[in-house]
């Protein structure tokens, strides 16, 4: 088997030079009503490779390689225009009345514990 370590990182470099443009990390504008939108992504990127070879004993040699990569993509918000207003809205991030309703579990939860020591504390 012959090892090409050098033609395997040149194509794993431009792998790496074409997804990470501004238009990977900056998404197509798109309009929603009167406000115009631009998604915001947060790209990362992995790899690694490795080979050897041995010799063992006279007639026994052995080779190998492998190579691995990743990628992972997670949007983080938009920047939003209407008029001459530039936002950047995050996502993931809850606001308002929104919010409020995320955390009636973990109140309930609450009420109930003091609910249940106040019991405990009469009986």
């Amino acid at each position: 088997m012959d090892l090409h370590f050098e033609e395997l990182m040149n194509k794993v470099t431009d792998f790496i030079k074409s997804e990470t443009k501004t238009e990977t990390i900056v998404g197509e504008p798109f309009d929603l009503g009167e406000f115009k939108c631009v998604p915001v992504i947060k790209v990362g990127m992995g790899f690694g490779s490795g080979g050897g070879e041995g010799i063992e004993g006279k007639n026994r040699k052995g080779e190998g390689a492998g190579a691995g990569a990743g990628v992972g993509i997670e949007p983080i918000g938009f920047l939003v225009t209407k008029g001459e207003e530039i936002s950047f809205l995050e996502a993931g991030k809850t606001h308002g009345l929104a919010a409020a309703f995320e955390k009636v579990p973990d109140l309930i939860e609450k009420l109930v514990k003091e609910r249940n020591r106040h019991e405990e504390a009469v009986a």
